[in-house]
């Protein structure tokens, strides 16, 4: 039987993958879908969710959805935009508010016998963003609730299971916006709550097993999470039919080729590990642009990938670990910049000339959601709670040319960071940490002697998903340790900054 799910329409925005990720807290399964491209309604569509939008409905070229099929016939919810659609749609009248409407706001009316707002009461707290407001309902529309200055922040279609909120239920502030969004899709949408790690790996094991039969697959492994969860689900699906590749690119951490391949080995991986440490040296010879650096590792990646691929006899598949949001980012609701495939390593996969099929076992899932399936397959901690690591590795920690010294200095450094966070407890409080080589020199005395030597940054945010992140107060003590640290044992080093800024307006990576 095909899993149930919810259908989110994206009409463009910034707070849609937390519609979904709140959705799948209540194990229900939901997918992200452009507003302009819908899927088929098929009978395991049990609801659907209209999302916000950077747009007014007011604007000459706003989004408007086909309804056909979902409004009157499924259970449906408009979230901001979506609210402000349905009723114009319907012959309702939106204007811009007299001021614009953002931030916190409580309920001042709920209508507490209707079944979206059950256990909500008046006086709850809940998020506005919107320029505009609804100040005229259609015939058969019902005001539900409101606020002082809203008053239609809520209604529903009479003899319909339509319902729209004009705020945002999603968010942390709504406090009791989980409880509205379990009201729809577990008491109106009738969801069963069936969708969890266990039940996510079953089926998708018996998926991959219809799917790939005997055929062989190639999946390039990186050490990191996303990998590898998918090469140990692929695993359970075809056993020594899945390839794997992990290739030194000489631009890891200290000691992980050898260790991660260690690791991959004791967990029954049919795996490879490929040195190709002087290949990317040799590409990267000179090059100091951020952006040259990046392809150069790709597409050398990409030969050396290639090259082992072809002494597979007759695979079939290119496995990745491409996961949801890169999926959701590489397609656009609204034609914006995101219409345009990011540089990721995974969406857009390998070059044509590879000819290879490609099966992405994790592209429905978030991240968290990956390490939860992991954790349910007994994947080691350790694997698990890696930090995020750039594909391009430690190249686009180094500003600017990238040596062999370089690297070797820069691996030295981050090793004393990483061991000294596990050391004091501080690295699973931290989303991804590491160090960035300075073009710098600067004086420093060491013993009698004038120096005269390199600048290292040290980098540890928080985050959820990378989107935006936070830098990470560490405690003096614990810095003032490491730089120490740092300082005395790695030579070449004489200056250890920390980069206390922010995402936005700084990104996590230096390059």
């Amino acid at each position: 039987m095909a899993q149930e799910k919810i259908l989110i329409l994206d009409f463009g925005s910034q707070y849609t993958q937390l519609i979904a990720r709140r959705v799948r807290e209540l194990n229900i399964y939901c997918e992200i879908h452009p507003y302009n491209k819908i899927p088929e309604l098929t009978d395991n569509i049990k609801g659907v969710i209209l999302s916000g939008s950077p747009f007014s409905v007011r604007d000459e070229h706003a989004p408007i959805p086909n309804l056909d099929g979902i409004k009157g016939v499924l259970p449906l919810l408009g979230v901001c935009y979506g609210a402000q659609h349905l009723a114009k749609d319907s012959g309702g009248e939106v204007l811009p508010s007299k001021i614009r409407e953002y931030g916190r706001a409580n309920l001042s009316f709920v209508n507490s016998s209707n079944p979206l707002l059950e256990g909500i009461s008046e006086g709850s707290q809940v998020w506005m963003s919107h320029g505009d407001t609804i100040i005229t309902l259609p015939k058969g529309f019902q005001i539900i609730t409101s606020t002082e200055d809203v008053e239609v922040a809520g209604y529903q279609i009479t003899k319909e299971k339509t319902f729209a909120i004009q705020f945002h239920p999603e968010v942390y502030h709504s406090t009791d916006g989980k409880q509205l969004l379990s009201n729809f899709l577990v008491n109106i949408c009738e969801c069963a709550q069936d969708w969890n790690a266990d039940s996510f790996v079953q089926r998708t094991v018996e998926d991959l097993k219809a799917k790939l039969g005997n055929d062989k697959v190639v999946l390039g492994l990186s050490g990191g999470v996303d990998s590898t969860v998918a090469g140990v689900l692929l695993h359970k699906a075809i056993g020594a039919n899945l390839y794997c590749i992990f290739v030194d690119n000489g631009l890891l951490r200290k000691n992980e080729f050898e260790n991660v391949l260690e690791q991959y080995r004791g967990m029954g991986l049919n795996v490879k590990g490929v040195d190709s440490k002087e290949r990317f040296y040799e590409v990267l010879d000179g090059l100091s642009d951020p952006e040259a650096k990046r392809k150069a590792i790709g597409n050398k990646f990409i030969d050396i990938f290639d090259d082992e691929a072809h002494l597979i006899e007759d695979v079939k598949w290119l496995a990745q670990g491409t996961i949801y949001p890169d999926v959701i980012e590489s397609v656009s609701a609204t034609g914006g910049p995101s219409a345009t495939i990011k540089s990721h390593h995974n969406v857009g996969g390998l070059p044509d000339f590879m000819k290879l099929k490609v099966v992405e076992p994790l592209n429905t899932l978030f991240k968290d959601e990956v390490r939860r399936i992991g954790r349910s397959m007994n994947i080691d901690e350790s694997l698990l709670g890696r930090h995020p690591f750039p594909g391009p590795g430690l190249a686009i920690r180094i500003l600017g040319d990238v040596t062999k010294e370089k690297v070797r200095i820069l691996q030295e450094v981050d090793h004393i960071f990483i061991t000294s966070l596990i050391s004091a407890g501080l690295y699973d409080k931290v989303w991804q940490a590491g160090a960035i080589f300075l073009p710098v020199q600067s004086v420093g005395v060491m013993g009698d002697e004038r120096t005269y030597e390199n600048a290292v940054a040290l980098r540890a945010v928080e985050s959820t998903d990378g989107m935006t992140a936070d830098w990470v107060h560490l405690p003096y003590e614990f810095l003032a340790k490491v730089s120490n640290d740092i300082i005395n044992k790695v030579k070449g080093i004489n200056r250890v900054v920390y980069d206390i800024s922010s995402k936005p307006p700084a990104t996590i990576e230096w390059e």
